[in-house]
């Protein structure tokens, strides 16, 4: 099984499903509930079913988890794909191009392969455990920035006490809030950004699984607010929060979120 090449081939699927829903209100209509229990909107529908479809005729894994669908059992593959669609549905829909198909291939529990691309421009993130993390084929890494007052973070939060997130955002030189997960974290072990801080406890493994891996191979560190390892239930009904950052900084967003 090439994964990574799979994944490809998937994305360009996707691509061309969803061309006519992209900016589109028609995009944006609501046909049913996920089974992460929020709305499903038809350009996630369409790209869901793209994917689902390549899977059961490709043996890629004995489990498919996605944010719309929920579990798939899928005969014939190993391992565990994670999925998430379309990260930045309302992004797509508004016509903003930064919107981005998840996937990571699991094996015992553990994201072996990780891809994200970025389905408005094509740019394409990929990552293997202990091997490599890779923007179009070229290799990645986080930024060296030591210093808060220097760095630029995506910093979500959403009906939660803000006290501790503006301890942090006074030292923070650049808030950014660009609205795909899994391509911000990408941005991570690219050197784009210097940290993702997301306090709503709404994420997903499917929303965040692939850019973990490639956060880390590329010199990051991802862990819960108290600076422990993140674990996600496979099961798209548990959110998380989460603390991603070049690794420099770790400690620091930490210190401030306390």
């Amino acid at each position: 099984m090439d994964f990574l090449r799979s994944c490809n081939e998937m994305a360009a699927l996707v691509r061309e499903s969803i061309r006519p829903l992209v900016g589109s209100p028609v995009g944006g209509k609501v046909i049913r509930m996920g089974a992460d229990r929020t709305p499903t909107e038809k350009i996630d529908q369409v790209a869901e079913d793209c994917v689902i479809g390549y899977v059961r005729e490709h043996d890629l894994c004995a489990l498919l988890i996605s944010e719309e669908a929920g579990k798939v059992p899928v005969d014939g593959g190993k391992g565990t794909i994670f999925l998430d669609p379309i990260d930045g549905t309302y992004n797509a829909v508004a016509g903003i191009p930064f919107y981005a198909l998840s996937l990571a291939w699991a094996t015992d529990g553990v994201v072996q392969q990780a891809f994200v691309q970025d389905l408005a421009t094509k740019e394409t993130f990929t990552a293997v455990r202990g091997k490599f993390a890779h923007c179009n084929g070229k290799p990645i890494h986080v930024s060296s920035t030591s210093r808060l007052d220097t760095s630029a973070m995506s910093v979500y939060g959403r009906k939660f006490d803000p006290t501790r997130m503006m301890q942090l955002g006074h030292k923070i030189r650049r808030w950014r809030l660009l609205g795909a997960s899994a391509l911000e974290l990408s941005y991570i072990g690219a050197g784009r950004i210097d940290g993702f801080v997301d306090l709503r406890g709404t994420l997903r493994v499917t929303d965040a699984a692939a850019g973990m891996l490639i956060c880390t191979e590329a010199g990051g560190t991802v862990s819960d607010l108290n600076g422990d390892p993140l674990d996600f239930p496979e099961e798209v009904t548990v959110g998380r929060c989460i603390i991603a950052t070049n690794g420099v900084l770790h400690h620091k967003v930490i210190e401030y979120l306390r």
